[in-house]
């Protein structure tokens, strides 16, 4: 059964930034994980189910409009969870009605922790590295339009791989 993920992607030069300073701090993932907002995590779903499920996130972009992202400074899920992330500073509520959309009918799952959309640039690696991370990258900032969103699938050689990309709806 396929491992599949779906995300908003950031794009470049951005992407390639945060996954290059990701690399450096030791997180050894960062080279098989694109750079993006994840609206579902990762979850087994069976080969018959994914012409459903690529229908179901057709509609949903069908009905969502593109919105502005502004990524702007660091946090972290630390104690509850090792990781330090670029916050969201604009695009927060669009993210959460999003992931809500796509996580209902083939893709209704059940979180582990509350959804908080965010981009992660340290995972599980010791704290030292965490501070550094969450203060290297204090001062991170850019904006983009998200206008799409994709289907990740995940290739245990290559990591994960956007297969579909879902175009949102040009705002009027």
């Amino acid at each position: 059964m396929p491992t599949i993920g779906v995300a908003v992607a950031i794009p470049e030069p951005w992407a390639t930034e945060l996954q290059d300073y990701r690399t450096s701090v030791g997180d050894l993932t960062a080279p098989q994980i694109p750079t993006h907002i994840t609206l579902i995590p990762p979850v087994e779903v069976d080969d018959s189910q994914l012409d459903d499920v690529e229908a179901h996130l057709a509609q949903v972009a069908a009905q969502m409009d593109v919105f502005r992202i502004h990524l702007r400074g660091t946090g972290t899920f630390r104690p509850v969870s090792p990781v330090v992330f670029v916050t969201l500073a604009e695009g927060i509520s669009k993210c959460e009605m999003l992931a809500a959309a796509v996580r209902r009918g083939p893709l209704a799952v059940d979180l582990h922790f509350p959804y908080h959309p965010h981009v992660t640039i340290a995972h599980h690696l010791a704290d030292a590295q965490l501070d550094q991370a969450f203060t290297e990258l204090a001062d991170f900032e850019c904006a983009f339009s998200a206008d799409a969103f994709s289907l990740y699938v995940h290739d245990t050689d290559a990591g994960w791989q956007a297969t579909r990309e879902f175009a949102l709806q040009p705002t009027a």
